[in-house]
């Protein structure tokens, strides 16, 4: 993530800076999730990632579909990526919108003209541990899935007009949906790697004061976290959801995506992989596994061997990154 002082430092956006940038259109204080909610339920779905997997997003219309009760099912962005086959967008887009949605930093790239998104490339704001490579080929990726969302223009002023961020309660708690983090639609504050760094972990101590919540619910850095940021004086220990991806692997050897669940009862199904009990409420990372045939059929169809997307997932696809599910759940009383 960017912060204030290093944002003033930066030069205008050009091609050299093209998917580290952090846009200025991308922020907001986290005082603005000091507000009333937008919605209110007992059981809430955040999806996160789905990155054009529409094998994925079978999956988790069939999860919801089982749910029972007052529910709402939220797809906090990056629900585009690899579809760049039209009907497949077309398809994808017209599914997630029937539900409540946030934009990422691809769907408000999509929705946004070339020229004025000239310099930005992806908009994912990479950090430093990212490598040229990766960053340059996401770049390219985002060219390509314009060419296609450029056939589909009413999509893509759907996509332009979501929020950027959304307030949940669940169970009388406040929850703040982001794609990012709590300063920037595509701020890596919530990333595992950012977290560890006990400096940093005092800053989105002070980002829950200031948003007054008790939850925030991200994703954009693609590996999942619930860290619990152990605070005295609250009656409710503050945590950070964050469910990695929903279209991709998150775990070695382990091709099921992940969502996060929170709500006032237990999840019933074998689906659940780990998570948290606060103050009755239950707050878990539930598997998301689709049918991987279909899935890599589909990829392949899309990205072949030496594609962009190919060198940059292909090996995450079938194998899962280089991260066990232990690692992702974490207390911080420091």
């Amino acid at each position: 993530m960017i912060r204030d002082a290093e944002m003033a430092a930066l030069p205008a956006p050009d091609q050299e800076h093209a998917g580290r940038t952090c846009p200025l259109a991308y922020r907001y204080p986290a005082t603005v999730f000091s507000r009333a909610p937008e919605i209110t339920c007992d059981v809430l779905y955040i999806v996160g990632g789905l990155y054009g997997n529409e094998p994925a997003l079978d999956a988790v219309l069939d999860l919801f579909d089982r749910e029972a009760g007052s529910k709402r099912m939220v797809f906090n962005g990056d629900f585009n990526w690899f579809d760049i086959q039209p009907d497949i967008f077309e398809r994808l887009n017209s599914r997630v919108l029937q539900f409540d949605a946030t934009r990422g930093n691809v769907e408000t790239e999509l929705g946004t003209s070339p020229d004025d998104s000239a310099g930005i490339g992806c908009g994912c704001a990479y950090p430093e541990w990212v490598g040229d490579g990766v960053v340059e080929r996401s770049n390219r990726i985002m060219g390509r899935l314009r060419q296609t969302a450029a056939q589909f223009p009413e999509i893509a002023k759907r996509l332009a007009a979501l929020p950027m961020h959304l307030r949940v309660d669940v169970g009388g708690r406040r929850v703040a949906i982001v794609h990012g983090d709590a300063e920037s639609l595509a701020g890596w504050g919530f990333a595992q790697e950012r977290l560890r760094e006990p400096s940093h972990r005092q800053v989105a101590r002070r980002w829950f004061d200031l948003a007054h919540v008790d939850i925030f619910a991200s994703s954009h850095t693609c590996l999942p976290i619930f860290h619990t940021l152990v605070s005295p004086g609250r009656s409710f220990q503050p945590v950070v959801l964050n469910n990695g991806a929903t279209g991709l692997p998150n775990f070695r050897h382990d091709q099921a995506g992940l969502l996060t669940r929170i709500a006032v009862r237990p999840f019933e199904g074998q689906q659940g992989l780990f998570g948290i009990v606060r103050d009755g409420l239950h707050l878990d990372a539930i598997s998301v596994r689709a049918d991987q045939h279909r899935w890599t059929s589909q990829f392949l169809a899309q990205w072949p061997a030496g594609s962009d997307a190919h060198v940059s997932y292909w090996n995450r696809i079938v194998d899962g990154p280089d991260f066990e599910a232990p690692e992702a759940l974490v207390t911080s009383e420091d």
